[in-house]
């Protein structure tokens, strides 16, 4: 379990070095897979029908409703490896 919290927090360093800016399914993804990870089920109010980013990080997160945290961890860190090769 600390082994995958470890990971899961460097993922998240990680990510931030990348070269190339991912696509933004890609980006939507890694962002529901670290919240879920790191906060649980999607929490708060859907944002307005004209903030169209944030409806999308909700709707990123909220598919990944009921998603246990280390699940939604192990596969944030598997994502990034991947992006990161």
């Amino acid at each position: 379990m600390a082994d995958l919290k470890s990971a899961f927090e460097q993922a998240s360093r990680d990510i931030q070095t990348l070269s190339e800016r991912p696509d933004n399914d890609t980006l939507l993804r890694l962002y529901g897979l670290y919240k879920q990870g790191s906060e649980g089920d999607v929490k708060g109010d859907k944002p307005g029908f004209f903030d169209f980013v944030g409806t999308a990080k909700y709707e990123a997160w909220a598919k990944l409703k009921g998603t246990a945290p280390e699940d939604a961890q192990k596969k944030y860190v598997d994502l990034v490896k991947k992006l990161i090769a």
